[in-house]
Order: structure tokens, then sequence, then C-alpha cells
């Protein structure tokens, strides 16, 4: 069995918002799979017994407000993704306001209160570029992120930066800072000397042998908690696939159609605990 906890999330937002959607093409199909593709997710949770984080985006908590009421009277932590998907490399420290306070204002419109403690930067978008978010996020009341990608790739991530539970530096994202302003889980990476291999969810599982994921991700938990992500339409995809370029297309659709199994075999395998729970635990946030 394995040593530490699973905490599964999941982004919640619909296929346009990908960065690899160009702008102009996000308006080629009316088609949304948000409702349906967190139903199945939800469903998924259900029958295994599980519960887990949903970083959900403003626009959605605007536009589905019975999945938010769902998500939280099925137990599960609601965390924040912004309002509309701008990366942070999009924004400035007033723009992350903005959004964290409609954000805020969207859910306490539906709930009649505030539960989020946590944060998850559109497409990992936190890096040494956008470390002023550490501070925004603590001013706003925020305890934790999960934003920082613990591996240099195509589109995000952070070279060096610790693969386990730590509190970023505000100056250098790579460091640990024991005072530092917010507690950073990071999405699994395993790390042997300077090799990182990402075993985080979304296209890595989608992409990855099975076999392999697992294995990885096995030897991950018995030294630390492990957090994993997926998208709702990597649970329910679109019907209409763009002519995205070769790399673009790579990984916006491989490996689609066997998603939700592979979620269900892990569910019941590791069971799942939101993030916020799995760090209480450890004493990194009040219980």
């Amino acid at each position: 069995m394995p040593a530490h906890a699973a905490a599964f999330s999941f982004d919640i937002e619909d296929w346009f918002h990908s960065e690899f959607v160009p702008e102009a093409d996000r308006g080629s199909s009316t088609e949304s799979i948000v409702e349906r593709g967190t139903t199945r997710i939800l469903d998924l949770l259900r029958a295994s017994g599980a519960r887990a984080t949903f970083f959900l985006l403003g626009d959605v908590v605007r536009a589905h407000p019975a999945l938010l009421r769902r998500i939280v009277d099925e137990g599960h932590e609601v965390g924040s993704h912004g309002v509309d998907h701008q990366p942070l490399w999009r924004l400035d420290a007033d723009a992350l306001a903005r959004q964290l306070d409609e954000f805020r204002r969207l859910v306490e419109r539906v709930l009649g209160r505030f539960p989020v403690v946590g944060y998850r930067a559109p497409s990992f978008s936190l890096d040494r570029t956008t470390a002023w978010a550490l501070d925004v996020l603590r001013d706003q009341g925020y305890a934790y992120d999960s934003s920082i990608f613990p591996a240099r790739v195509k589109l995000y991530g952070v070279a060096g930066a610790p693969v386990g539970i730590y509190r970023p530096a505000r100056d250098d994202l790579a460091r640990h800072d024991p005072s530092g302003a917010l507690v950073e889980f990071p999405v699994a990476v395993g790390a042997a000397g300077p090799l990182r291999l990402p075993v985080a969810g979304g296209f890595y599982l989608r992409a990855l042998p099975f076999s392999l994921f697992r294995l990885v991700l096995g030897s991950i938990q018995q030294r630390r908690p492990v957090a994993l992500y997926l998208h709702p339409r990597e649970c329910v995809p679109e019907s209409v696939r763009l002519p995205l370029g070769a790399s673009a297309s790579l990984i916006t659709y491989t490996g689609l159609a066997g998603v939700a199994g592979k979620l269900e075999r892990l569910l019941r395998r590791l069971g799942s605990r939101p993030m916020r729970e799995v760090l209480a635990a450890r004493g990194y946030l009040p219980g």
C-alpha cells in the first residue's frame, strides 16, 4: 500500500481555454464540455468514495452554479483557477487582485460564503517571471498554491524547484523559505538527480505507458504525498478537433479515449483526499 496520501485535483475549464487553442479558433464551436466532463469526474469520485480538489474558473462558477454547489455538497474542496484562464504572464499584480476579488464575489453569490484557501494559476504560469503573484495571493487570504511545476517543459515550469511540499522564496521559487508567504503543493514529478519525469496527470497520464506512470507515481508516493490533475475535456473530450500544429495537436489530443478508465483505476487503487486536508494533516495548514 502507498505510504503517503494522493490528492487528485481538477482544473475546471472548457476546451477552448487551452493555451494551445489559437484565439481565432476559440469561437469555431459552441460546444461546451465543462458540465459533462465535471459531472463524469464527480460520478467517478462518488463511485470510489474519494474526495478531491476542484480549481474552478470564475467564468465556470458564473455559468454553472449548480456544479459548484454539487462539488461542495459532495465534500470536495473548491480552489481558485482565476476568472477567465488568463495566465499570470498576461497579468500584473493589480489585475490578479481584481480577478481574485471577482472570483470571491462569484463564489459567495452561489454559496453565501467563501471556503477557498488554495489557488492554481492557469497553465501553471507561476514561475520566476511571475513570482510577484505570491504576495497578491497572501494579501487575498490564500494559504497554499499548486501552480509551480517543478520541471521545465515546453510551456511552463521552474527548473530546479523542489518536487515536494515547500514554501517558495519570493526571490527564488526554487528555494525553500521557512517564512515564505504560501505553502506550495507541486503536482507529481519524479526526480533522479537532475532528471525529472512528470507523472502529474493531464498530458503525462495520457501519453506515458500506464505501467510506467504507475511505477513512477508509486515510487514518489513512498516518500511524500502526490498531487495529480486532470481537466473535464480529458474525461469527456470535445467532438470537434481543430487543425492545430503538430506539437500542439500531440499535446492536446493524445490518448484522450483512455483517460476516464485510467482515472477510475487510479482512484480505486490510491483513493484521494482534498489538497487542503493533506496539507493540514502534515501540519502545513491549520486543521
